[in-house]
């Protein structure tokens, strides 16, 4: 019986190589990848993962990813109150790029020291999702240049001024003297548990 593939396999079999060679197959190796004895086959599949936005070709015909083909299964949801029944099976294959990253042409990390935003859960070590270009709204968390030097800290605005403050009783709210300039809006915290 012949198998039957679907985009999201062979986006998942071309994903797994990716990982684990650092680079795209050739199409021979997609041959073989993908379980087919064409080139043509292989072609088929490489058109419709272009045409799916998955992947592009380049000037010189290489393959490049236009989003990220790692990803980690989904398997379903867990409480964080009292214990249920736990039942796991495939729900899809989450990006955490796709996930984390609402805008990666003007995201950046940045990894933070102190701990002036630790009620918030951000923690010394832990890295931030900074989205450039947007406006930030009050008890947004931004990164701002205030009066020459940086800082992490909420964002509100009282009338015409800004006030900057952290989430940490330790430390005063922060009025600009001479300037404020707003780097980003924070959109993600990434924090490693252990290496």
């Amino acid at each position: 019986m012949k198998e039957r593939r679907t985009l999201k396999d062979i986006e998942r079999r071309i994903s797994d190589y990716l990982r684990k060679n650092g680079r795209m197959p050739t199409y021979s190796e997609m041959m073989e990848l993908l379980g087919v004895r064409s080139k043509s086959v292989v072609d088929f599949w490489v058109k419709k993962l272009v045409a799916g936005g998955i992947l592009r070709k380049d000037a010189h015909g290489f393959l490049i990813p236009l989003r990220p083909l790692s990803g980690l299964p989904m398997v379903g949801d867990i409480r964080a109150g009292f214990p249920s029944p736990a039942e796991e099976e495939l729900r899809d294959i989450i990006s955490l790029d796709e996930f984390l990253v609402g805008r990666p042409d003007s995201s950046f990390l940045l990894k933070v020291s102190g701990d002036s935003m630790i009620n918030e859960g951000i923690k010394q070590g832990d890295l931030v999702i900074v989205e450039k270009g947007r406006e930030p709204k009050n008890g947004d968390i931004v990164i701002a240049e205030v009066d020459g030097e940086w800082t992490l800290k909420y964002f509100r605005r009282e009338g015409k001024s800004v006030v900057l403050e952290a989430a940490n009783p330790d430390y005063p709210p922060i009025r600009a003297k001479t300037e404020l300039r707003i780097g980003g809006v924070i959109s993600a915290v990434i924090r490693k548990y252990y290496l």
